[in-house]
């Protein structure tokens, strides 16, 4: 039986620190604020990164540059015969491709999996392709797998400011101007490739209330688990820890339980689009069990 090492990248929300816990390697994104470069939970830290981001600093996102990829997976083909790669969704992200064409040259030994998710729904992707290499499983068949079951989850976000969807182009400035006037919170949701609108809040109250209904529409009429036996419920938010607990605590409300497995930072990429203050709860089918 062949060993398979598992990679994803620092979308996944899963720290240096975590990937030692998991046994998942972990490649930083970089971004580039004010013209350097700096990388996620390297010497870019949450606390940094939101300091820039409200002083009004320039910041993009880039991809991992090819090199490092390849030399991570050269090492890890040292000590590993097989390796699963799992990028953040490509509909998001163009690193994906990237990876997918780097994968040609290795022979079969690198499945680069496009399984469309990011932040807590891409960690549990990770670590669900850990279990399954500890049951076996080769990399082809656990890319398979994770392919299979990629729009088995979704993600609800609140944005608390319109400021930067302004900012980056995905709104009018008009549209942002108007929902400023009337204190909308939009809610936002991911489903595969990419960020979509979902429905508009008048008060922070109703777009937590509408995104616990909608986790509860999708485990009921998606997967018809409305009791979300098979399902992982999780949560992300952007800086404001104090908020995301007290909203954590009515998720939990609401889903008697039931653990909430993650309450985890939204990744970086989705964060610099959102601003601070958003709120997310998310849903993501269980592996089956052991055969």
């Amino acid at each position: 039986m062949g060993t398979v090492a598992v990679v994803t990248d620092s979308n996944s929300g899963i720290t240096q620190d975590q990937a030692k816990e998991y046994g998942i390697y972990v490649i930083p994104m970089p971004f580039f604020i004010d013209g350097t470069t700096y990388f996620e939970n390297i010497d870019l830290t949450q606390e940094q990164f939101y300091g820039k981001l409200e002083g009004q600093a320039e910041i993009s996102t880039s991809m991992p540059a090819v090199g490092d990829v390849t030399d991570l997976w050269d090492k890890l083909l040292e000590e590993y015969d097989e390796i699963v790669h799992i990028p953040m969704s490509s509909g998001l992200s163009s690193s994906c491709e990237t990876a997918l064409m780097l994968a040609q040259d290795y022979d079969g030994k690198v499945e680069v999996v496009n399984n469309q998710r990011i932040s807590v729904t891409q960690k549990q992707s990770a670590i669900d392709a850990v279990e399954l290499a500890k049951r076996g499983k080769c990399a082809a068949e656990i890319k398979a797998y994770l392919e299979d079951t990629k729009f088995e989850s979704s993600i609800y976000i609140m944005v608390d400011t319109l400021y930067y969807l302004k900012k980056g182009g995905r709104i009018t400035p008009a549209a942002a101007a108007l929902g400023t006037l009337l204190k909308l919170k939009p809610v936002l949701q991911i489903q595969g490739e990419k960020l979509d609108a979902f429905a508009k809040a008048r008060t922070v109250k109703q777009a937590k209330n509408i995104m616990i209904e909608a986790v509860k529409n999708d485990l009921a009429k998606r997967f018809g688990d409305p009791d979300g036996v098979g399902m992982h419920i999780a949560m992300a938010y952007t800086k404001d820890l104090e908020s995301a607990m007290e909203f954590k605590a009515q998720v939990q409300e609401a889903f008697p339980g039931h653990a909430i497995d993650f309450l985890d930072p939204l990744s970086l990429s989705v964060a610099c689009h959102i601003g601070p203050g958003a709120l997310a709860v998310t849903c993501a089918k269980k592996l089956p069990p052991k055969a």
